[in-house]
């Protein structure tokens, strides 16, 4: 949830969605109308936060003040899940504004772990990661899959799938998707992303947030339920909003491929938390 969609989310009733998401550093400290208008959100759906500006595989030491920020945020909120990227956006001359690849080596696997392990020590919980989209390989001496995988296992956190970004990876980068989406530790999932991209180029695609998702990204994530159930969905849009009644089709898109799933599955209803909105 972002505070441009505030105008158009006053009509969402409470059954349209199951779960928002937030940045947290867009919340963190907002006091006065918006903070009252988050707040009156909260009270009403359950949330999950995912972050900007960890930057867990960043030379720079861990900002362990903005942690203890976000504990606070987590447990004021009563907010279960706490997300990042694994990538990073700050060096030690100050923030970037975007999200670098971290490069996929074996040193660079133990050195985000431990800063992954430190944010769980200080939040008192387990964080999941997601697979991030990029557009240069620095560095590279592990396939991506081997080295998220790596990650996942050295820190023992949960990882954030996001469908999208696998599916832009594998335009940009000649792969199969659908192959990338079996290798990956699937096990650890916490809960899915699905958004919208942009078309550069043939060969190129840029993970905006700012379309409707298409029809490859649709199949990869009923792939992706086929494997690991109807767990909790997000999906995310940044800008270029549509009217609320098309972002709540998609939804609804996301709703019938979860139903299709559970009624393959051993999976109970109550076990599952459908769809949200960020």
């Amino acid at each position: 949830m972002r505070r441009g969609m505030l105008p158009m989310l006053r009509n969402l009733k409470d059954s349209d969605v199951d779960f928002m998401e937030v940045a947290p550093e867009n919340w963190i400290g907002v006091g006065g109308r918006f903070g009252r208008q988050f707040r009156a959100y909260t009270e009403r759906f359950p949330f999950f936060c995912h972050g900007l500006s960890l930057s867990i595989g960043s030379p720079a030491a861990l900002d362990v003040e903005f942690v203890r920020q976000v504990k606070h945020f987590l447990d004021t909120h009563q907010i279960v899940y706490y997300s990042e990227h694994l990538s990073y956006c700050s060096d030690d001359k100050g923030h970037l504004y975007d999200l670098m690849p971290i490069p996929f080596t074996e040193e660079s696997v133990y050195y985000v772990a431990q800063r992954i392990r430190q944010v769980q020590d200080i939040l008192e919980r387990k964080i999941a990661i997601e697979n991030v989209s990029f557009y240069a390989a620095p560095g590279q001496q592990m396939k991506e899959v081997d080295f998220i995988n790596a990650v996942l296992a050295e820190a023992d956190c949960e990882l954030l799938l996001d469908v999208n970004n696998i599916y832009v990876n594998s335009i940009n980068f000649s792969y199969d998707a659908e192959q990338f989406l079996s290798e990956l530790d699937l096990a650890r999932t916490a809960y899915l992303h699905v958004a919208g991209h942009y078309v550069e180029a043939e060969d190129l695609r840029v993970d905006t947030h700012g379309s409707d998702v298409i029809e490859p990204v649709w199949a990869l994530l009923e792939s992706a339920y086929a494997k690991v159930g109807p767990l909790p969905t997000l999906l995310e849009r940044d800008f270029n909003y549509p009217p609320l009644t098309s972002l709540l089709s998609e939804i609804e898109r996301i709703r019938h491929l979860q139903g299709q799933a559970l009624a393959r599955s051993s999976v109970l209803p109550q076990q599952t938390q459908p769809t949200a909105l960020s």
